[in-house]
């Protein structure tokens, strides 16, 4: 069995938690696509925990984790994270992380050159979360990319690595930045390759022959629909491609299909980063719905945007990834509204719309609302669809018929076991 997790909206919407609790059922979990720009927040028995370039299968020593071909990876921040977890008694082996050796390695002049342009725009910034990400990947599809399979081989390390700085200072120069040199480059990736040098391998040819032998894999993704590089909001979107049907190719085994495509909303809207976001609230409602949901970056602690749920924008989502059933999180959130707001279409200059506009027109789309009853009542505790108030049953109802597709879960808290299915 193969199923992706991916989230339908903007990104943040819960993948890590869904990941942590589903696990149960899969053997192998990959990560296929984006680098640290984004956070899973995980909290379980052991703890809570914010995973960037790890999947969030790690937390079950049973799982095989895999940084798959399609992400790009920093090796520091890498290194960090598994010296982090491995502090807090999380056993990480070769046995249990693997890491392609045809991903991309994040170098710290990407993160530079990040920092560079989105402070040239300025009031134009795009978003960045300045960690790297879109100048890692250019490089990639410009072929001059490092990959971490270049790690293991010293003889010619230095000779890819010369070619590569070469070119990036002339990047760097056009900034009136400082270069890197070519010693320092080679110093940073030893120094932080040898400390994962024992968890790369193909591993193509492991997710391949663990398919064959019928075995039950997870595809993780990063940030969401409307984050994707080709269908989300561009250009304020991702580098990759956050859809299920990338999985395959991200992961490593582009002849496989998957069986299942789980989505992930949340029981409102939230963003991180810049760009068009319809159903956004301001002022003393954004902070009350912000400081209910705890609405901050996992991976930057950035506060994040807050709105209604979107209709419009989730209908899109789900028809992009081929999901065919859902997971609803943080519905105890609303807990605390009398009313509960839902954008159900869009007004584009005047014409109503149900369809999630593109370009110029979602700049100037305005929501339209439909207004639910609150249930004003924690459900936190409640574990049984039977016993959740008839309001909220209501509204998780509402969401699911206006999608179109089966809502399985709901999460009611930020714990592993805090969840019920319908």
């Amino acid at each position: 069995m193969l199923t992706a997790i991916v989230g339908i909206n903007w990104g943040d919407e819960g993948k890590g938690r869904m990941v942590d609790l589903l696990v149960r059922d899969y053997d192998i979990v990959v990560r296929y696509q984006g680098g640290n720009n984004a956070g899973h927040t995980v909290k379980n028995d052991r703890g809570k925990f914010i995973l960037n370039l790890l999947p969030s299968g790690i937390l079950r020593e049973e799982t095989v984790n895999i940084l798959g071909t399609g992400m790009v990876v920093d090796i520091e921040h890498l290194t960090g994270e598994i010296r982090d977890l491995t502090s807090r008694g999380i056993k990480i082996t070769p046995q249990n992380l693997k890491i392609s050796d045809k991903a991309t390695i994040c170098m710290p002049f990407h993160k530079q050159l990040d920092v560079l342009e989105e402070d040239r725009l300025g009031a134009a910034a795009q978003g960045s979360t300045r960690r790297g990400i879109a100048p890692a990947y250019s490089d990639k599809y410009s072929r001059k990319a490092l990959r971490i399979g270049d790690l293991l081989n010293a003889d010619t390390l230095r000779g890819k690595v010369e070619t590569l700085v070469n070119f990036k200072n002339l990047a760097l120069k056009s900034y009136g930045a400082a270069e890197v040199t070519v010693d320092d480059m080679l110093a940073w990736l030893t120094e932080f390759g040898s400390f994962i040098a024992p968890y790369i391998e193909n591993t193509d040819r492991y997710i391949d022959a663990e398919a064959e032998a019928g075995r039950a894999i997870m595809f993780e993704a990063q940030l969401g629909t409307l984050r994707d590089i080709d269908f989300g909001i561009y250009p304020y979107t991702t580098s990759s491609s956050a859809l299920a049907a990338f999985a395959p190719i991200g992961a490593g085994v582009p002849g496989r299909k998957l069986d299942h495509v789980i989505g992930v909303v949340k029981a409102y809207s939230s963003s991180v980063g810049g760009g068009p976001f319809t159903v956004e609230m301001d002022g003393e409602e954004a902070e009350a719905l912000r400081a209910a949901g705890n609405e901050y970056g996992a991976a930057t602690g950035r506060p994040r945007r807050v709105g209604a749920f979107d209709v419009v924008a989730s209908r899109f989502g789900v028809r992009m990834q081929g999901a065919d059933q859902l997971a609803l999180t943080k519905l105890d959130v609303l807990s605390y509204m009398d009313k509960i707001p839902v954008c159900v279409a869009y007004d584009v200059n005047g014409v109503r719309t149900a369809d999630f506009p593109t370009g110029d027109a979602l700049d100037v789309a305005k929501p339209i609302f439909e207004y639910l009853p609150g249930f004003k009542t924690d459900v936190s505790m409640v574990r049984r669809a039977e016993d959740l108030p008839k309001a909220a049953m209501d509204y998780v109802l509402f969401i699911e018929n206006e999608i179109g597709r089966k809502i399985k879960y709901v999460s009611v808290g930020p714990g592993r076991e805090d969840y019920l299915e319908l």
